[in-house]
């Protein structure tokens, strides 16, 4: 009897371990531009995995590695399109660049620009663009927005959010400067620490929203207009 209850136990391993070689073979975790794990199509990964990953680990001098990769990245883009500070009410003197600052314990760099505000705060699309991806990101960026630019070219990244603006859809198109989603602390942001992370991506003909070559948007928001 034993053994008869030993072969079923090794069998239904078997076919547990079976059934997750073949899920594994059709979804695999991509690690989006702005550092969330998402669930992509195998077919969709970019044949350049390291130019789409946008958490990079840190080394000495790395934040100036980072901040020129970041500013060539936009010169061999072209000229992105012209933004407008996307949270409410800030203006550029109140920003820092915090491009290549160390994140996760010195593990990985910051690839954005943290705009810190009260909770609550309107976000506003930086761009004329459409909403690509709502997405919930648990331990990265909570609640986030992914905008593609109206060419195509560019991807506008709003973290940590409180929560969308009414009538936020996939497929909206919204104008620089709408309203799009509120200032919150969700994902990894801890809790009562209040601020947008906006990180911006150029992307190829092709790539997903979850992909793309992050730049720092730091030089692109200087010399913005305060959205409100």
């Amino acid at each position: 009897m034993a053994k008869v209850i030993r072969r079923v136990a090794w069998s239904l391993a078997a076919l547990i371990v079976l059934t997750l070689a073949l899920l594994g073979s059709m979804v695999r975790v991509e690690i989006h531009a702005n550092g969330d794990a998402v669930a992509a199509p195998a077919r969709a990964v970019s044949a350049d995995r390291t130019a789409a990953l946008q958490e990079v680990p840190v080394a000495t001098g790395a934040s100036a590695d980072m901040r020129a990769s970041g500013e060539t990245a936009v010169a061999d883009a072209g000229q992105p399109p012209h933004l407008v500070l996307p949270v409410q009410g800030v203006k550029a003197g109140d920003l820092y660049d915090s491009w290549g600052d160390p994140r996760g314990d010195g593990t990985r760099g910051h690839t954005g620009i943290d705009i810190m505000a009260p909770g609550g705060t309107p976000v506003l699309a930086a761009a004329p663009g459409t909403i690509e991806k709502l997405y919930f990101s648990h331990g990265g960026g909570g609640i986030t927005i992914y905008e593609r630019s109206t060419d195509g070219k560019w991807s506008f990244y709003y973290a940590h959010l409180g929560g969308y603006a009414p009538g936020i859809v996939e497929g909206k198109q919204v104008a620089a400067g709408d309203p799009i989603a509120y200032v919150g602390d969700t994902g990894n942001a801890g809790a009562g620490n209040h601020h947008l992370h906006f990180g911006v991506s150029r992307i190829e003909a092709g790539q997903g929203w979850w992909q793309g070559t992050p730049v720092n948007p730091y030089p692109l928001l200087a010399e913005a207009q305060s959205g409100g």
